[in-house]
């Protein structure tokens, strides 16, 4: 029997962060990356009170650059792709085991080198024992709340471009053989124009057993259908839905991108989320704080990290501790 994950509040031990190291991907936005990165890193760090920080940069010169932005962390160097680890890192069991999926660049859309073993290769250097899964998942399509329910899109996980060959049902045995996940919660799609074809991260997160937290619209949101289906779904699944705030459009070189202020992390210490200038910032760090009283609730600017497609969730992984 697989025990499933814990959920994300409980205890760490440390987290892996990736770090941008990769001129030709992040271009002109590379020094800002970076700086941001290290601001969520010191964020979860809490000087000293959260968590230890491990900051995995891909090559020697961004390694430099880590030490440098982030003095307070380990900084490792394991080449990869990009800094997506929520996705590309092994996900960890409640028996410490790492559980190596397969990856194949978000359905085929960024091939990158390295990518696709860099969580063995972290978790053999950190001597967990590693159970490869042979089907295609990433960490950020999932999210549970430690008592083997999870909850998923079908868009993402039902994705021709992941697994073509399976359908709800075999994919629901894998997730309890695998991951310990014994009830599914299935909703539909993710955000609009997000590359990674709908990660729940970026729509609902569980903040407690059985509390599904969900945004609800700001005005002129374009995710408002999606926000709305979702709420009923877990409703009918028997959980309390969490209402949260929504930054609303949010438009980035004239087009919508799928910012959500739902790709927070919860660390030890403190719960950091992404900002965007929107008139719902304030609101949201003030939910987050209602939600998580004994943390300390952290609001980071995060917009040159979001032109690689995500936020401070999708490029931190935790190592239960």
């Amino acid at each position: 029997m697989t025990l499933p994950p814990p959920p994300e509040w409980a205890r760490h031990k440390a987290v892996w962060i990736g770090f941008p190291s990769h001129a030709e991907l992040w271009q002109e936005d590379l020094d800002q990356a970076r700086t941001e990165v290290a601001a969520f890193a010191r964020a979860v760090h809490a000087d000293g009170r959260g968590e230890k920080v491990l900051l995995v940069a891909a090559d020697a010169e961004a390694g430099v650059a880590a030490s440098k932005l982030a003095p307070f962390a380990e900084v490792v160097v394991e080449p990869f792709g990009d800094i997506w680890l929520r996705d590309t890192a092994v996900i960890l069991t409640g028996d410490g085991t790492a559980r190596d999926f397969g990856f194949n660049g978000w359905g085929g859309k960024y091939d990158l080198p390295g990518d696709d073993d860099v969580g063995a290769r972290r978790a053999r250097r950190a001597k967990k024992r590693i159970i490869p899964c042979d089907w295609v998942l990433e960490g950020g399509a999932l999210d549970g709340d430690g008592t083997g329910l999870v909850v998923t899109t079908e868009q993402c996980v039902l994705n021709p471009n992941r697994n073509g060959h399976l359908g709800k049902a075999e994919i629901e045995e894998r997730l309890e053989r695998d991951l310990g996940y014994d009830r599914v919660l299935w909703l539909g799609d993710g955000l609009l124009n997000d590359h990674t074809d709908g990660h729940v991260d970026n729509l609902a997160r569980f903040v407690g057993e059985g509390r599904l937290a969900i945004p609800v619209a700001a005005d002129n949101d374009p995710n408002w259908q999606v926000y709305q289906q979702a709420a009923k779904r877990a409703e009918a699944f028997g959980l309390e839905v969490v209402p949260m705030p929504s930054p609303g459009r949010v438009i980035r070189d004239d087009e919508i991108v799928p910012a959500s202020y739902m790709n927070f992390y919860i660390g030890n210490a403190s719960v950091v989320v992404p900002l965007y200038g929107a008139a719902n910032d304030q609101m949201a760090l003030l939910a987050l704080q209602a939600i998580f009283p004994d943390h300390e609730v952290v609001g980071l600017r995060a917009d040159a990290i979001l032109t690689g497609g995500g936020s401070f969730h999708c490029i931190s992984q935790q190592i239960p501790g």
